[in-house]
């Protein structure tokens, strides 16, 4: 029977997936040869059984459901009923302006919520490329999403990879797996037989779909396509990811649920007790509505757009690209801070930080591939590579044994190869040594799994060949005889030496290569059989080279982390934030780059760092208690960490989560606000992300993480400052209905107050600058709601004294012998007064105004000039008097309306410092 109808039956057993089955189970479980591959007709039939090898595309909302959605939330539902209130009262403008803003709000969030789609899409991008594939026996390429189970693919470096692949045949295999699981160096693959229980990322015997080859070639048969590759899995954990509402949306629509049951009982309670006295209907129903549109804020929406809107330029000043506006305040809401560590805390670019040779240990300054930076001896001096003969060679070796270049093109630097080599080549860069250095390469041995080690032969220009060798430092230094001095001559190899050094140095977390050198490798030594090889002599291989070796050094390197990393998680923590670190790379290597930035302590070890294998074996009951304690998470895989994020959600917290990978997408996209690079990360990550960094700089979150509790503060202001008038304006006509005496404000002129103080008072105070202290505050607590106690009885405060003071003015207008159109129109005026004082008070809710500078936001005194003008010509001009029924004023009259807006003013300010004396004294002795 032929493996293409064994397949039709034969599946692999649940217990036994492929990288725990041999190269020979997995073809015969797959019905594949690898010598013919599958038959042309097989892989059609498969094709049409398993479907495309694509991710699939799960349905979506269409443009009307989408943009209807827009429209969902008590906000715009009392935008609704106000613009639907001013429309039946006939004031079309103020309708117009009203509609206007929901129909803006809506096409806003259309817009960003169909950017948000393109995140799948992206997705699926990844994988389409072509793959060469052997069927019938022929080698052809056909594109990625032709490929079938039991395929068998020919690779090399530089190709993706298309599908879930278990290798066949490899020589000197690595993949850049970086994206997927968050292994900060490429991988070497061979095709040996694993433990069924071995996780993702461990599994070198499999090449997953969507990344990239970086060295060697190979044969490897497809063992899963599409949806059921490691690839789809993230593709459908994205598609579990919530779509949270943020911290501010979240509190808005509690407001506004709240604001509406308030209006609709207050203008039920004004027409009820209307009727009750026997009023005219119609006169009631004006009345009533009157005060609806009098406590409706109209002004919110632009408010918040507007400050949102602020916020976003001001991170986009600070290398922070805002998709979706919302987020602008949500990162401001941050509790915890989850981040990657690979590209995020750290460069993402290897970095020789050491060297070591029998001669003495250096440091080498610098980061990442930028060959700007020195070889230093311990008390800092330069070296001197002329004197220093065993530091020369390290240099050497290292630059020699490499199949990296080096690339320098705008002043930015990057490695084609694998990035350990390209820290190899900077480090001899460092020193003064570069390509033209390196003797014509004549032979290699590459890397591999069995042997841990590279060789190349060279012969200089006299015919000298020498090998150099790089590679493990137990398997390197079992093949030396003897050691470099710093004169030059081989002395014994002091083995202890050796060993001493490499555990100081791997307590820093670096990694350590060995390197050795054997010059006149023309001789065969004892044991070699002699054979036709590039040497003449005999091949170049272990045996050449083995008890021959001098050890000229070792050199250790690390990803380092940026610059501004530590400074960051110090800033984090000054303000409230826990820091996380959730990674898919080494236990080892992620504590020691946390012990550098501050995230641990200095004497922390893998000890007290959670790996992705014992966070699934702890206790559903222990894991919270778990994961609220512990700082770092390796080796977890997208599945861990979007759990992750769920976990710190279900206990309360707002969560910042930012990454790169592919491995990342959906836990960005569950977090509260997901943070993704914008030069390393890919666009999968991108997409998912609501806040995309620029350079990559986890100091720039902290620079958000600012901007984005300024805006919090200013939305804070404009409420605290706007909804004392809206409630003193809805208290004002109810208590003329229960008093049956007529309204001081009309509709109209309710409106015109709303829409004209919002909008060129409030919106100044978006503007506002950040205050001092907004980076030592504790992030406010989720559960607070957007108006504390504290606030609120301010403004009830300022509520209270706009009613008595609009009815002791205009009674005492109407005393004085005023007419009604004047009576109301002064207290149109004592409305718009006392919002221009309290709007100076409420640049900060705890400070005195004359601590921040009259000038420090020019924005406010622009609005107070315009609303004044604007006063002016409600009051005097006759188009506007006939349009509000407002008549003019004389000096007397102004004289009453300032002298009552001062006093309302200076009340305000005596509560303020009392309260924030109170406050301040209470934390002291907290």
């Amino acid at each position: 029977m032929s493996p293409d109808v064994l397949a039709r039956d034969a599946q692999p057993p649940d217990t036994q997936p492929p990288h725990a089955l041999s190269r020979f189970e997995a073809l015969l479980l797959h019905g594949s040869d690898d010598a013919r591959g599958l038959s042309a007709a097989e892989a059609t039939d498969r094709l049409h059984r398993f479907g495309a090898n694509e991710l699939p595309v799960g349905a979506t909302a269409g443009p009307l459901l989408r943009l209807g959605r827009q429209v969902h939330s008590p906000l715009i539902y009392v935008l609704l009923v106000a613009g639907a209130v001013t429309a039946a009262l006939g004031e079309h403008v103020d309708s117009a302006v009203i509609f206007g803003v929901v129909v803006l709000n809506a096409v806003v969030g259309f817009v960003q919520e169909a950017k948000a789609e393109a995140s799948l899409s992206a997705l699926r991008a990844m994988v389409r490329t072509d793959a060469r594939v052997l069927r019938d026996g022929q080698v052809g390429v056909v594109p990625s999403e032709h490929l079938v189970p039991g395929d068998v693919v020919l690779l090399d470096a530089g190709d993706k990879v298309p599908a879930d692949l278990r290798v066949l045949r490899e020589r000197e295999l690595e993949a850049d797996e970086s994206a997927l699981t968050g292994e900060s160096l490429p991988v070497a693959k061979d095709d040996v037989v694993l433990d069924h229980r071995t996780v993702v990322a461990d599994r070198r015997n499999m090449l997953w779909s969507g990344t990239l080859l970086t060295g060697g070639s190979g044969t490897a048969v497809v063992v899963a396509t599409g949806a059921d590759t490691e690839l789809g899995a993230v593709h459908r954990l994205i598609g579990t990811a919530e779509h949270l509402a943020t911290p501010l949306t979240r509190k808005l629509g509690v407001l506004s649920g709240q604001l509406t049951v308030v209006i609709l009982g207050l203008a039920a309670l004004t027409f009820g007790v209307g009727m009750l006295r026997g009023a005219d209907g119609s006169d009631v129903f004006v009345a009533a509505v009157a005060l609806a549109v009098a406590a409706i804020p109209e002004g919110l929406p632009a408010a918040m757009t507007v400050t949102l809107a602020v916020g976003v330029n001001r991170m986009a000043r600070r290398r922070a690209v805002v998709r979706r506006m919302p987020a602008v305040e949500t990162l401001g809401s941050t509790t915890v801070l989850c981040t990657d560590k690979t590209g995020t805390l750290t460069e993402n670019q290897m970095t020789v930080r050491a060297l070591w040779t029998p001669a003495g240990s250096y440091d080498v300054t610098g980061s990442g591939y930028d060959p700007d930076g020195a070889v230093l001896r311990p008390d800092t001096s330069p070296v001197d590579l002329s004197a220093d003969r065993a530091l020369e060679a390290c240099l050497r070796a290292g630059l020699s044994c490499n199949d990296a270049q080096l690339v320098g093109e705008g002043g930015v630097w990057t490695v084609l190869g694998d990035p350990t080599e390209g820290a190899l080549l900077v480090s001899a860069a460092k020193a003064g040594l570069g390509p033209d250095d390196v003797a014509p390469r004549v032979d290699t041995m590459p890397f591999s799994c069995d042997r841990q080690w590279m060789a190349t032969l060279h012969e200089d220009a006299d015919g000298v060949r020498t090998a150099y060798v790089k590679g493990a430092v137990e398997r390197v230094v079992a093949m030396c005889a003897g050691a470099r001095a710093a004169d030059g001559r081989v002395v014994d190899l002091d083995v202890e030496a050796v060993h001493a050094a490499v555990e100081r140095l791997a307590e820093d977390g670096l990694r350590l290569l060995a390197l050795a050198v054997v010059t006149d490798v023309d001789a065969v030594p004892d044991g070699v059989p002699s054979g036709e090889g590039l040497l003449g002599e005999a091949p170049f291989d272990e045996g050449l080279l083995s008890g021959r070796l001098v050890l000229v050094g070792l050199q250790a390197m690390l990803d380092p982390p940026r610059a501004d990393a530590s400074a960051a998680v110090r800033a984090f923590r000054t303000a409230g934030i826990d820091v996380k670190m959730i990674t898919g790379d080494h236990a080892a290597t992620a504590v020691a780059v946390a012990r550098r930035i501050g995230l641990v302590d200095g004497e922390a070890t893998t000890v007290g760092v959670l790996t992705g294998e014992q966070l699934a074996q702890l206790p559903a009951s222990e894991r919270p208690e778990a994961v609220a304690r512990t700082a770092v998470f390796a080796r977890v895989s997208p599945e861990q960490k979007l759990d992750l994020v769920r976990a710190l959600q279900d206990r309360g917290h707002v969560v910042a989560m930012t990454g790169d990978g592919v491995n990342d997408a959906p836990a960005l996209q569950q977090a509260d606000i997901g943070v993704a690079m914008g030069r390393g990360g890919t666009e999968v990550a991108k997409e998912a992300a609501d806040i995309v960094l620029t350079d990559d700089d986890v100091a720039t979150i902290e620079a958000a993480v600012e901007e984005g509790r300024g805006v919090f503060d200013n939305l804070t202001k404009f409420l605290v400052w706007t909804l004392p008038t809206n409630g003193g304006q809805a208290l004002v006509v109810l208590v003329a209905v229960l008093a049956g005496v007529a309204l001081p404000i009309l509709p109209g002129q309710v409106l015109w107050i709303n829409m004209t103080t919002a909008v060129v008072l409030g919106l100044t105070l978006a503007f506002e600058p950040k205050e001092a202290d907004i980076m030592r505050r504790p992030p406010r607590d989720p559960a607070q709601p957007l108006v504390t106690g504290r606030l609120a009885r301010r403004m009830l405060l300022v509520a209270v004294l706009l009613v008595g003071a609009t009815w002791v003015l205009f009674g005492w207008e109407r005393s004085a012998g005023a007419s009604l159109p004047q009576a109301r129109t002064a207290a149109v005026n004592l409305f718009v007064a006392v919002s221009i004082l309290y709007l100076f008070s409420c640049r900060s809710l705890t400070r005195p105004a004359r601590e921040l500078g009259l000038l420090s936001n020019r924005w406010v005194l622009g609005g107070v000039a315009v609303q004044v003008l604007a006063q002016l010509a409600l009051t005097y001009l006759p188009p506007m008097q006939a349009l509000f029924h407002t008549a003019g004023l004389d000096t007397v009259s102004w004289l009453r309306v300032l002298g009552l807006a001062a006093l309302c003013a200076g009340v305000v300010g005596v509560e303020k410092s009392i309260t924030t004396r109170r406050v301040r004294a209470t934390a002291g002795r907290g």
